[in-house]
């Protein structure tokens, strides 16, 4: 069934095929980026007032530092967004997983310098993570001078609630309950917030992002039917291992196509995310007969002739089944017939940007080698090992350790 196929499906058999809500989380991403920029530039005043609360007294000759903060995708949001945020406020940005953060967070507060103003960003679609959670209430307690942007997607969360409410050095951002996906593998509510930081880094300038939101939504609107196609007879391929390659941020959407993939099928591809020239570094040795590498290209002329050059060496050894490869209409894709997307974005539009468009494709694909494997991709883990909330484990003296 093609993704149009499946959205028309009736409500019942939807529910008995574990379809009702992924594939229409996929599907509504374009619309939802737009509303998700509304919603920003409704709070761009709050937003900027809260950014600026350090600008006076002692805290005004502090150096900003920017931690990016999540688990798993919400970790991913941080790596796909960081380079946007660091290009545009000018600023040490970091990203951190909250995994990290809550073993280490002594460690990485005080090896900062000491005229050092933190701003951490914290990323969760339910706002009830256990580490994110965990994460903000340490700080609180041992680091009160620690200011937190929080970028959700539950209105009902500990996140957005009781963490939030009546804290100076708090503000919340809760986005639309669309994109607060009700499938276990995160999607829109991955793009939205993605949006949402890109938003961030342009609070001050909205009007100059506009542009290259509306041109991401457009492309998107063109790419994701032939990322559906292309997933669809992929899917049909029965690869053993799928290697997605990208660089910078692109990178980061290579990490999140791995794990989507990973999430949607039960574990039942191996997967592996790299950079290009990362992969000749021991990695290549991994790739076999049975492959498929996703490469996501640049639309920069300095990393292009490496990215393309690395690609060559895939094909000229021979090693892998498929190769697919997705960039902008300027990039000469020829070589690669079918198994090509190509993305109608415009040069000037930043790889920085590309993150909710490029990812689009591992979330189709990742969805119809679930239907493949004949799982219910709205909870393909029927065993429970993984759960849409990460729970609570019992951490006995982590306060001490702390």
């Amino acid at each position: 069934m093609s993704l149009e196929q499946i959205l028309q499906l009736p409500d019942q058999e939807k529910a008995a095929l574990g379809l009702t809500h992924t594939p229409a989380e996929i599907a509504q991403q374009p619309a939802t980026w737009l509303e998700t920029f509304g919603r920003m530039e409704h709070l761009r005043l709050g937003i900027e007032q809260f950014l600026a609360r350090g600008s006076a007294g002692d805290r005004a000759a502090k150096r900003l530092s920017v931690s990016l903060i999540g688990a798993g995708t919400s970790d991913y949001i941080g790596r796909a967004a960081a380079a946007a945020i660091r290009s545009t406020w000018k600023c040490h940005v970091q990203v951190i997983p909250s995994t990290d953060m809550l073993t280490q967070m002594d460690e990485l507060v005080t090896s900062a310098p000491e005229d050092t103003r933190h701003l951490w960003i914290s990323f969760s679609r339910s706002g009830d993570s256990f580490e994110g959670v965990k994460v903000i209430e340490s700080a609180f307690e041992k680091y009160p001078e620690v200011d937190h942007l929080i970028i959700t997607c539950n209105k009902a969360s500990r996140m957005a609630n009781d963490l939030s409410a009546g804290r100076s050095n708090v503000f919340c951002i809760t986005l639309d309950d669309k994109v607060n996906d009700r499938g276990l593998a995160m999607t829109s509510s991955f793009t939205n917030m993605v949006i949402a930081a890109q938003c961030l880094a342009h609070v001050s300038d909205l009007d100059n992002y506009r542009p290259i939101l509306n041109a991401l939504v457009s492309a998107a609107q063109t790419a994701l039917p032939e990322f559906a196609a292309l997933a669809l007879k992929l899917a049909q391929r029965d690869h053993s291992r799928i290697c997605f390659l990208g660089s910078g941020s692109l990178k980061a959407v290579g990490d999140e196509s791995a794990l989507k993939v990973m999430e949607l099928t039960a574990g039942h591809y191996s997967v592996m995310s790299e950079s290009f020239l990362g992969l000749r570094h021991g990695p290549l040795s991994w790739l076999n007969a049975d492959s498929l590498v996703v490469a996501f290209v640049s639309n920069d002329p300095r990393k292009l002739p490496t990215e393309l050059g690395l690609i060559d060496e895939l094909k000229n050894k021979n090693i892998v089944k498929d190769i697919v490869v997705i960039g902008p209409q300027s990039v000469d894709m020829s070589a690669f017939e079918d198994r090509c997307i190509k993305l109608d974005i415009p040069s000037k539009v930043s790889d920085n940007y590309r993150p909710p468009l490029d990812v689009l494709f591992a979330q189709c694909l990742g969805l119809f080698a679930s239907v493949r494997r004949n799982l219910k991709p709205d909870s393909p883990s029927a065993d429970g090992k993984i759960q849409r909330v990460v729970s609570a484990i019992n951490i006995k003296g982590l306060d001490q350790v702390n």
